[in-house]
């Protein structure tokens, strides 16, 4: 009995390793960017004053999938609403949150040549990304880093965003 178990087990293992592979190698595309990262570091230079643009508590993740879709959220340090309702949210509660968060998706593509990568967003936090495309100078990219340039930030001057691939 205990053998027919083990013997089952060992197949169950196998199939599921076979569904749903391990994430490293999970979605890999030829351009070697697809996949999940984790936040490293916003950094906002705002004409040579440089800020962590979201705090230093500042949590994010960008899923880049192999099918060309994206998400992107960075969450910064927010305090907590006093009335606990989102919706009834005072002035400075609210223009924290604004302030202290970015979200959007939709679908991306890589230029290898100029070492681009495009976001086409369907819909963003800041409205007025909508429908638009955004390009990202790519700085770095390896199996475990990815470093870009975004030359006009939603929040005013640039920023260079740092990932860690996500293991």
């Amino acid at each position: 009995m205990e053998y027919v178990l083990r013997k089952h087990a060992a197949v169950a293992a196998f199939l599921l390793a076979a569904i749903f592979p391990a994430t490293g190698a999970f979605a890999q595309s030829a351009n070697g960017i697809a996949g999940t990262w984790t936040l490293v570091s916003s950094v906002l230079d705002r004409g040579g004053t440089k800020v962590d643009q979201f705090g230093p508590g500042a949590q994010g993740m960008m899923i880049l999938d192999d099918q060309g879709r994206f998400m992107l959220t960075i969450i910064g340090d927010i305090p907590k609403f006093a009335s606990g309702n989102r919706a009834t949210g005072t002035p400075e509660e609210n223009k924290a949150m604004a302030g202290g968060s970015i979200a959007l998706f939709g679908s991306y593509a890589v230029s290898q040549d100029s070492k681009t990568l495009v976001f086409r967003i369907d819909k963003s936090s800041f409205p007025n990304w909508d429908g638009t495309e955004q390009k990202r100078s790519i700085v770095l990219l390896s199996d475990v880093s990815l470093q870009y340039l975004t030359a006009q930030a939603s929040g005013g001057g640039s920023a260079t965003v740092t990932w860690k691939r996500a293991r």
